[in-house]
């Protein structure tokens, strides 16, 4: 087999996999079909294995495209993150920093302090990526990270700014209809809004509160923004940041019983911090949310 096999044969096949068929991955490409057609080719000629199986779906991948998958999303991975630092060579902050977040966070917290950042370092692009999953910044999915946990790997430079209260919530209207709880058993007769699929947070607090388990939600979601947009429709009661809460008119309900904190962290690998681009977003990242979470602690 030739060992120095073109990355853009598995760029195509990784777009294949993603997009299910040559049109779509060609479309996400910029590449015509049936340039793409013999990407696909060429690397199952170069390797000695088949990849697709045509059905009336597309194409579907075959066990060995699958094993060969997570190395060809890491080989993307690299590739975005050498992009990336090569943008930001030089010594004025320029190029594109990849920042990574909670939906909810990334929705209803981050934009003004991008915003900011943006009016100070007009040079710099920035790439916000929201995803509850926990990106993996060694291997340089992004470069900096906003997270509830504190990160333990040696190799990030890790800051805490602060800690963001959690309560229970719930719309007026709802409250209205089905009143207002007085006691944790009274949660019994509401609907609640929770988790389908617990994160390591979710975890950590169903310890403190086990009355609210998976089984106990009306209404599931993994999604922060589904639940923030349920408890705004009057759906029910569901967990909320408190500064949220109060800008959408939610209520809180038993704070004495329901209380939360999350410590809150900007993380980046310990490699990035003398380069400008990421050293500006980072600190103007620490500056925000500190910020943030100062207001709420002050409400």
């Amino acid at each position: 087999m030739d060992t120095s096999i073109d990355w853009q044969l598995y760029r195509s096949f990784l777009a294949v996999l993603r997009e299910g068929s040559l049109s779509a991955a060609a479309r996400a490409l910029g590449l015509a079909q049936p340039t793409l057609g013999r990407h696909i080719d060429t690397l199952e000629t170069t390797l000695g294995i088949s990849l697709f199986t045509r059905s009336q779906g597309g194409l579907m991948p075959t066990d060995a495209a699958d094993a060969l998958r997570p190395y060809a999303e890491a080989m993307a991975s690299q590739a975005a993150a050498l992009e990336r630092m090569a943008s930001r060579q030089g010594d004025a902050p320029h190029g594109v920093v990849r920042v990574t977040a909670s939906e909810v966070i990334g929705v209803e917290v981050l934009p003004p302090i991008l915003a900011l950042l943006r009016r100070r370092y007009p040079a710099i692009t920035i790439e916000l990526v929201l995803s509850n999953r926990m990106q993996d910044l060694l291997q340089r999915e992004a470069d900096i990270a906003v997270r509830m946990l504190q990160p333990q790997q040696a190799q990030l430079i890790a800051r805490p700014v602060g800690t963001i209260a959690i309560g229970l919530h719930a719309a007026p209207d709802y409250l209205a209809e089905y009143g207002e709880p007085g006691t944790v058993a009274a949660l019994e007769s509401h609907r609640l809004i929770g988790f389908d699929q617990p994160s390591a947070f979710v975890r950590e607090a169903a310890k403190r509160m086990p009355a609210l388990s998976r089984e106990r939600f009306g209404m599931r979601s993994d999604s922060d923004l589904a639940q923030l947009a349920l408890l705004r429709a009057g759906a029910g009661i569901g967990f909320c940041q408190l500064q949220l809460a109060q800008r959408y008119g939610l209520r809180r309900v038993l704070p004495e019983q329901y209380a939360l904190a999350m410590d809150t962290w900007i993380a980046m690998h310990e490699d990035l911090r003398h380069n400008p681009a990421c050293k500006a977003v980072f600190d103007g990242l620490v500056e925000g949310m500190l910020r943030y979470a100062g207001h709420q602690a002050m409400r």
